[in-house]
């Protein structure tokens, strides 16, 4: 009998403790979970560098061969700046020629977030009037090369309010320095108007209509 009553304040404890633990895990608050941020475009001397970097590990002698903006349909993007980027990159030492992507979301089709390897084609030093060029001769950010092409495309803007603005970086035999052409339209084969603007200097080249 004595040990009967022994066990019982034991046992009496044990139940208080468990639902002592119990009740103070469910009164424990659970950690909210922070809302994901909006992905915001970039400008295309941002995703140049992230993209040359990836280059120089396939090849230490990468030159730029030309960039050209992508627009995203569910990232806007101010003038001067871009959801996405295409990246073409040479090296003479591998006779070859590889492009990338940068982007800062997902997109059907063949763009990935963040850096992505695409084709691998052969380089023989020049493509038709492109030529390849060092990195730093790009020393113009695109949101710059904007408002320069701007001020000289006033009237056709006021003809042609709205439009979507895209960039294309390259070294052509008509300049002597790389150049950013500002384009009023999704890429260059569905424009009527765009600016070349000095990737150098950030001087204002020609119009093209």
């Amino acid at each position: 009998m004595k040990m009967t009553m022994k066990k019982i304040p034991f046992l009496a404890f044990g139940l208080a403790s468990l639902l002592l633990i119990g009740c103070s895990d469910s009164s424990t608050p659970a950690a909210k979970k922070e809302p994901e941020k909006p992905a915001e475009p970039v400008t295309g001397q941002s995703a140049l560098f992230k993209m040359y970097q990836k280059a120089r590990t396939w090849a230490p002698d990468a030159q730029v061969f030309k960039v050209n903006s992508v627009p995203l349909a569910d990232v806007p993007a101010p003038p001067g700046k871009s959801g996405a980027w295409q990246g073409a990159f040479t090296s003479t030492s591998l006779g070859k020629m590889q492009t990338f992507t940068y982007s800062v979301a997902e997109e059907e089709g063949n763009l990935h977030k963040g850096l992505f390897s695409l084709s691998v084609g052969s380089w023989s030093g020049s493509s038709g009037v492109n030529t390849a060029f060092d990195i730093r001769a790009a020393s113009i950010d695109t949101d710059a090369a904007y408002k320069t092409a701007d001020e000289q495309a006033k009237d056709y803007d006021q003809k042609h309010p709205g439009m979507p603005i895209s960039f294309q970086l390259e070294k052509i035999n008509q300049f002597p320095q790389p150049v950013w052409r500002v384009i009023w339209g999704e890429s260059v084969g569905t424009s009527s108007f765009s600016i070349y603007v000095d990737a150098s200097q950030g001087k204002f080249l020609e119009k093209m209509h």
